[in-house]
């Protein structure tokens, strides 16, 4: 993958005035967002407060000062954010959301908000991903997983850079994973399975009779791969649009000694041909993803999910099974409703042989101060267990 944002023939550009002369760089964003169309100069001397609002009023903030005192500016911005979010004493209480749909779209506008304004603080590279700033840190390893390699000058935000650093630091150590008894490596770019539930239901739920071929729809680290070939069936083949997905799971399953097991391959959904198993995953929540990793939560107007459902009967052997494991929390915050996933289900010529439940366990189920605790601390994550009509 190459740092580029437009296309491979005109990356965007980032303008700012320095020392009297213009100047201009590459810009990247991963999440997307447009180069700010005013930058100044900032370092050590600016404030918290003068940072803050000219952050909110879209002026980006290209750092020349000590890097390390950029990061403690981050968090100054983090905190006045978060602190305006609460509202302070004198300020009017805010409405209170009148329906859990309503929640979720505040919730995701006002992380839209806060992603904008942190956004702001830019931090320069030079070639060969190295930081021109006093005390930076060597991020050329954990660029080149990121973005590829890419020998020319840019300009990136500061809080990118971090989660960069962030998910290198997951892809070093990686997450245990009880079912395996071992450890899967994410990529940057590529959703971890910090959420064992879903892991556990495939690792649980009986297989099939005569189990010996299965296919993993939308592989992303290949966990649930490696979870059923681990299980005993002679070969999976696990597909996945993302080339950041594919080359996540390759190396993971090599790690796990099952890549001669575990056939990847790049697809929309399904493979060729027909299996006894046939197990997706779908992002949980019918709604517009507003970076790339988010597309592992997010799935617009459930297109995953329908694909699937659709598709499933045409890859199916005779007596064969479909395992689709969903959360409802899309059905708590008033974004799908069961019946419509029901009819969905029938519209496939699929029935329902059975599903097995678990309510998760992370930490954001029981976190009170959550805007969406109500809908989180009622979901259930389940595995359906479909097969031909």
């Amino acid at each position: 993958m190459s740092l580029q944002t437009a296309s491979p023939a005109a990356p965007q550009l980032i303008h700012w005035e320095e020392n009297g002369a213009q100047c201009s760089a590459v810009w990247h964003s991963e999440a997307g967002m447009p180069p700010p169309k005013r930058v100044v100069i900032a370092d050590d001397r600016i404030n918290a407060d003068m940072a803050y609002s000219m952050a909110c009023e879209g002026t980006a903030l290209l750092w020349r000062g000590d890097f390390q005192n950029a990061r403690q500016l981050l968090q100054a911005l983090a905190r006045r954010i978060d602190h305006k979010g609460r509202g302070s004493k004198k300020a009017k209480p805010a409405r209170a959301p009148a329906t859990p749909t309503e929640a979720f779209h505040l919730h995701r506008q006002a992380q839209s908000q806060r992603a904008r304004t942190l956004a702001m603080l830019l931090i320069p590279f030079e070639a060969g991903y190295t930081i021109p700033l006093r005390r930076a840190p060597d991020v050329q390893l954990a660029c080149n997983e990121a973005y590829g390699r890419f020998n020319a000058p840019f300009i990136a935000s500061l809080r990118e850079l971090l989660g960069l650093i962030g998910a290198h630091e997951w892809r070093r150590t990686g997450v245990e994973i009880p079912a395996l008894q071992a450890r899967i490596h994410p990529h940057y770019g590529v959703f971890s399975p910090v959420r064992g539930e879903y892991v556990e239901l495939v690792a649980k739920t009986p297989l099939p009779r005569d189990t010996t071929l299965a296919f993993d729809i939308g592989a992303g680290t290949g966990v649930l791969s490696a979870v059923l070939a681990r299980r005993g069936i002679g070969k999976v083949v696990a597909t996945d649009m993302d080339q950041r997905a594919l080359s996540c799971a390759r190396e993971n399953l090599a790690r796990l000694d099952l890549d001669q097991q575990v056939e990847l391959q790049q697809a929309d959904l399904f493979p060729a041909g027909r299996a006894p198993l046939v197990v997706c995953n779908p992002p949980w929540v019918p709604a517009r993803p507003s970076s790339s990793i988010e597309y592992a939560v997010y799935d617009p107007d459930s297109r995953m999910l329908r694909g699937f459902l659709a598709g499933l009967t045409e890859h199916l052997t005779d007596g064969g099974e479909g395992w689709l494991i969903l959360s409802d929390l899309a059905e708590h915050l008033g974004l799908r409703p069961r019946e419509q996933l029901l009819g969905w289900i029938a519209e496939a010529g699929l029935k329902v042989l059975d599903r097995h439940d678990v309510r998760p366990l992370h930490p954001r189920a029981s976190d009170a101060s959550d805007p969406l605790h109500a809908a989180r601390s009622a979901e259930v994550t389940s595995l359906w267990r479909l097969a031909a009509a």
